[in-house]
C-alpha cells in the first residue's frame, strides 16, 4: 500500500492521461482513513485554488473529492482477479446396495434423520463512505466605522477590508455623543461628555470676549455720534 500521496509530477502526469481520455487508477492511502489500501479511478482534477481536495476518485458508485495527500499512483497490476482455482471434480454418488432377500425377518425402523443445523453467516457491514465536505462559504471582510475627534472637530469614516465606504465627515457634537450612547461603555461615554464640557466651556470664553468687544465698539459708536 503507497502512503506517500501523489508528487507535482504524479499529479501533472494525471492531468494529462485526463485530457488523453483516460483515467488513472489509484489506491487510497492511509490518510484517506478507512478507505486505505483499496482502488478508485481518477474522474477529475479540479481548480486547487478552492479547496485542497480537487482530486475527484470514482469509489464504486460515488465519485468523491480528495486530497493530493489521500491517493497514490496504483502499482501495476493492482486490481487484477486471480485465475479461477480448480474446482474439484463431484464426488460420484456410490450405488445403493440392493436389498437382502429373507424370509421372517421382522423389519426394523430406520433410525430418524436430523439435517445439521447450520448457522448463517452475519453480513460484515459495509464501510462507511466517506462523506464530501461542503465547501465553505466565502465570509465578507470586516467592516470597521470609525468616530474620531481631532482639533475641535468629530468626524466618522467607514471601511470594509481595505476599501474605504465612507471618508471622514464631520458631524455635530450631539450626533456623536448620541453614537456614543449606542454603544453603552461608560468609560466612552464618559470621554466624550468630558470632551464637550470642555468645547462648550471654550465656547463660553469666546462669547463673553466677544461680546465685551462688542460693547467697546457699541460705545464707540455712541461717543462718534454724539460729536457730530
Amino acid at each position: 500500500m503507497a502512503g506517500q500521496g501523489l508528487s507535482t509530477d504524479e499529479i501533472q502526469g494525471i492531468r494529462e492521461a485526463l485530457a488523453a481520455g483516460r483515467k488513472p487508477r489509484v489506491v487510497f492511502t492511509e490518510a484517506a482513513g478507512q478507505m486505505a489500501g483499496q482502488l478508485g479511478q481518477v474522474v477529475e482534477l479540479t481548480d486547487p485554488a478552492a479547496s485542497e481536495e480537487f482530486v475527484v476518485v470514482r469509489f464504486g458508485r460515488d465519485e468523491l473529492p480528495f486530497s493530493p495527500a489521500d491517493v497514490a499512483i496504483a502499482p501495476k497490476g493492482a486490481g487484477r482477479r486471480p485465475a479461477a482455482e480448480a474446482k474439484p471434480e463431484p464426488e460420484q454418488p456410490q450405488a445403493a446396495p440392493e436389498p437382502a432377500f429373507v424370509l421372517d425377518t421382522p423389519r426394523v425402523p430406520a433410525p430418524r434423520r436430523e439435517e445439521p443445523k447450520t448457522e448463517q453467516p452475519q453480513a460484515e457491514p459495509k464501510p462507511a463512505k466517506r462523506a464530501v465536505k461542503a465547501a465553505k462559504p466565502k465570509t465578507p471582510p470586516g467592516l470597521t466605522v470609525t468616530l474620531a475627534y481631532a482639533e475641535g472637530e468629530w468626524t466618522v469614516a467607514a471601511q470594509q477590508g481595505t476599501k474605504a465606504l465612507a471618508r471622514p465627515y464631520v458631524v455635530k457634537p450631539a450626533e456623536a455623543l448620541r453614537m456614543v450612547a449606542l454603544v453603552d461603555v461608560p468609560g466612552v461615554q464618559e470621554a466624550v461628555e468630558q470632551i464637550l464640557a470642555a468645547e462648550r466651556a471654550e465656547a463660553e470664553q469666546q462669547a463673553e470676549k466677544l461680546r465685551a468687544e462688542l460693547a467697546e465698539i457699541e460705545a464707540r459708536l455712541a461717543e462718534l455720534r454724539e460729536a457730530r
